[in-house]
């Protein structure tokens, strides 16, 4: 598969990936941590802000792999 390609499906991937993890973690955010004391929302809040790069940065890898000769 060529870069470009590899590029396009990657994006559609990335923003399937996106819109379905804002729907969770905001599903979960409403549902445990509304309760939870203000310094247990902020950690849940940054570490579910940022616990999506994860799964991200294998896809990222793949995306901007070089081309074969």
């Amino acid at each position: 598969m060529r870069k470009r390609t590899r590029k396009f499906v990657g994006a559609v991937v990335l923003v399937a990936f996106i819109c379905v993890y804002a729907l969770m973690a905001m599903a979960i955010a409403e549902g445990r941590v509304r309760d939870a004391g203000t310094l247990m929302q902020t950690i849940v809040y940054i570490v579910l802000g940022l616990i999506w790069v994860l799964p991200v940065m294998p896809l990222i890898r793949w995306m901007e792999k070089p081309d074969k000769a």
